[in-house]
């Protein structure tokens, strides 16, 4: 009797022990892609958009690889160098990529709603940025984006600059009645003359003059959230969100 029940124990337990050796390759299989995976990922969207940076990746590899085997033919220790300039090489070819990738990825957001915002994005440490448009005028669907940083306030334009300047205008005008002392600048984005380009407006938002503190920031934005704001008008396909690039797979 004591085997019996021993053999059924040990019968109950085996399905329970077959569920529980399941679940770490069902976990495993819904994590994302390997760090090869998504290289090789931003590899065919980069070249899709850029063919050259085959071409780059290769002529930096290439010039790395050689000048470590001039310099080890000099010492006469070119095998030592050569070893060191195969991973150095490596590096230089992933370099290239990230770079061209960054300037794909904005390529292909051009002229999709929600891109200004999305070029805020690549701003970490020292902002505040807020993910939806803070002005929206529904029939052109020019937009208005707000970071809120060192430099103060930073309007982000989406549209033609002589159209979005009415919504830029009050907006500021808004900003104003509570922050009187705290400078509102505006970058209007865009590739027509006098705008800055996507992949260039976080640079120049970091060019700004610094004139608030770090303190000062999460103040200025506590103040602008008294102002309240009625849902706004946000025309249809406009995803700030799905929008943005992926900085993880970028880098």
């Amino acid at each position: 009797m004591a085997k019996n029940t021993d053999n059924a124990s040990s019968e109950a337990a085996s399905p329970k022990r077959g569920l529980f050796s399941r679940k770490p390759k069902a976990e495993k299989a819904n994590k994302e892609p390997g760090r090869l995976k998504q290289l090789g990922q931003v590899f065919q969207m980069t070249r899709k958009n850029d063919p050259m940076v085959v071409w780059l990746m290769l002529l930096a590899a290439l010039g790395v690889l050689v000048v470590g085997l001039i310099i080890g033919l000099i010492i006469n220790n070119w095998v030592t160098t050569l070893l060191i300039a195969i991973p150095v090489a490596l590096l230089a070819a992933t370099m290239i990529l990230s770079r061209r990738a960054e300037k794909a990825a904005f390529t292909q957001l051009e002229g999709r709603p929600g891109a200004a915002g999305a070029a805020m994005s690549v701003l970490r440490r020292g902002w505040i940025l807020k993910e939806e448009p803070v002005a929206v005028n529904p029939r052109s669907k020019d937009l208005v984006f707000m970071g809120i940083g060192r430099a103060g306030v930073v309007l982000v334009t989406e549209g033609p600059t002589a159209r979005v300047r009415s919504l830029v205008d009050a907006e500021r005008r808004r900003m104003g009645r509570v922050l009187p002392n705290v400078p509102i600048h505006v970058i209007h984005s865009g590739n027509d003359e006098g705008q800055t380009k996507l992949a260039e407006v976080g640079k120049a938002m970091k060019k700004l003059p610094k004139s608030i503190t770090k303190l000062e920031i999460s103040a200025v934005d506590k103040r602008l959230s008294t102002l309240g704001s009625a849902k706004l008008p946000i025309p249809k396909g406009i995803d700030p969100n799905r929008a943005r690039p992926n900085r993880k797979q970028m880098r």
